[in-house]
C-alpha cells in the first residue's frame, strides 16, 4: 500500500458540516469532497473518511453499531488548556471533563454527529 495514512470512518448525518468543523475546529485538510454523500479529510497521517446517509460506508453499518459508544479517534495537543479555551470560544462543547493520568490529560468533544473526538496532551 503506498497510502502514508490511517484511515478512520466516521458515520455522520451531515458531511458538510463535518467537513466545517474538522477543518474549521481541528486542523484537518480536505483531500477529496463528494458532499453531501462523502468526503476524506486528513490531518498528518491520519485519513478520516466522513461518511453521509448517501454513502457504502453508511448502508453497510449495521444498525446495532450506529452509536458512538467509547470508540474515538485520538488527537495530540501541545496545550490542552489552550485548546479548551479556543475551542469554547467557538462555540463548542465537551462530552467530558479533562481526566489526567499517568501518561497526561485528556478531554472528549462530539462531532456535529456525535462521534468522539479526544484531545490529549502528553505529561511533561
Amino acid at each position: 500500500m503506498s497510502d502514508q495514512h490511517a484511515g478512520v470512518r466516521y458515520v455522520v448525518d451531515d458531511v458538510p458540516a463535518a467537513i466545517e468543523f474538522y477543518t474549521t475546529h481541528l486542523g484537518f485538510t480536505v483531500r477529496m469532497s463528494a458532499a453531501p454523500a462523502f468526503a476524506d479529510v486528513v490531518r498528518g497521517p491520519l485519513r478520516l473518511l466522513l461518511s453521509g446517509p448517501a454513502s457504502s460506508g453508511a448502508r453497510a453499518t449495521p444498525a446495532d453499531a450506529s452509536a458512538a459508544g467509547r470508540n474515538r479517534i485520538h488527537l495530540v495537543v501541545a496545550d490542552l488548556d489552550a485548546e479548551i479555551a479556543r475551542l469554547s470560544d467557538a462555540g463548542l462543547d465537551f462530552r467530558s471533563d479533562v481526566v489526567a493520568g499517568p501518561g497526561g490529560r485528556q478531554i472528549l468533544l462530539a462531532d456535529p454527529a456525535g462521534n468522539l473526538v479526544e484531545l490529549f496532551e502528553a505529561a511533561r
